[in-house]
């Protein structure tokens, strides 16, 4: 099973390197904070001005606040989202996680397996980015079934049977397995929280959001990291897509630097908040040459799709 060769971050950086690995004890947390935030003021708008345009404004926003929950566990599970473990892990997994369905526990190991052997065959997120090129009417049949629920519901019915399965075995070898119940849990929170603000019909918005907006953001971002690039096992700057995202692209594809994912793999423990320092830093030493650099998620989509033949 190949491994990726690691970038050495002194010859990169040199004396920045330990400035840009330092994570911060608030940053982190201010970002989580920050999604929440946007989260309830949609919320709040929902109930303020109910219209069909606010509903399907704040679905959009929402939805892009739900990826970035989940971004910000994948800095959890690099240990960035805050320098305590165990402030980390818990922030990561029940504010961060559990809300939009994951688990930090489970997570952890799978994404780093991804990092150490990216794009091989022993890549667990190979198939996210094996398939492409695709026909444009592939994508777009992808692009109805994420906007329509069905996506969502694919995911979460096929979720919820695995969860059975494991626990009917678990139950008889007498183990345990990882409970649905955090999701459940977390978002029973939420609509009480809701509920006791006479509100509870909103949680109706934030589900939509999950069913609609979440998962087709999620695909864009999945094709633009990986997708149609062409890797060189011992070049690791070679090794994914980094996506130049204009505010509105930041605002409800690509939330909290997620779009500098070639930095990323190539120093794996530097904290997205840094990610645009770490970018500049290596186009200014001529780095950047050797790197997939898109100018926007409209020329990923191009490059990874083409017309039915």
């Amino acid at each position: 099973m190949t491994t990726r060769r690691r970038a050495d971050p002194r010859a990169a950086f040199g004396a920045d390197w330990d400035r840009l690995r330092r994570v911060s004890p608030w940053r982190g947390l201010w970002l989580v904070g920050h999604a929440w935030g946007v989260i309830g003021v949609c919320l709040a708008a929902s109930v303020l001005f109910p219209n069909p345009l606010v509903w399907l404004g704040a679905v959009v926003v929402i939805g892009a606040r739900q990826l970035g929950l989940a971004i910000l566990m994948h800095e959890a599970a690099h240990g960035l989202l805050h320098p305590n473990k165990a402030v980390n892990d818990a922030v990561g997994h029940w504010l961060c996680a559990a809300p939009v369905g994951s688990a930090l526990g489970v997570y952890r190991p799978y994404h780093l397996s991804h990092h150490k052997h990216t794009q091989t065959t022993g890549d667990p997120d190979l198939a996210l980015s094996a398939p492409f090129p695709v026909a444009r009417a592939s994508l777009r049949r992808k692009i109805v079934r994420d906007l329509t629920g069905q996506t969502f519901l694919k995911q979460r019915l096929g979720l919820a049977a695995m969860k059975l399965k494991e626990t009917r075995h678990a139950a008889a070898v007498g183990g345990s397995s990882y409970p649905v119940l955090p999701f459940l849990g977390t978002n029973a929170v939420l609509f009480a929280l809701l509920l006791v603000t006479g509100a509870g019909w909103a949680f109706l918005v934030w589900l939509a959001a999950m069913a609609t907006w979440f998962p087709l953001a999620t695909r864009i971002r999945n094709i633009a990291e990986h997708a149609c690039v062409e890797t060189d096992v011992a070049d690791p700057f070679t090794h994914a897509r980094t996506t130049r995202a204009n505010r509105l692209e930041r605002a409800l594809i690509a939330p909290y630097w997620v779009n500098f994912h070639a930095e990323h793999h190539l120093f794996m423990y530097v904290p997205c908040y840094r990610l645009p320092e770490a970018h500049r830093i290596l186009r200014d030493r001529g780095f950047a040459e050797a790197m997939t650099i898109a100018p926007g998620y409209l020329s990923v989509l191009r490059t990874c799709t083409a017309p039915a033949s």
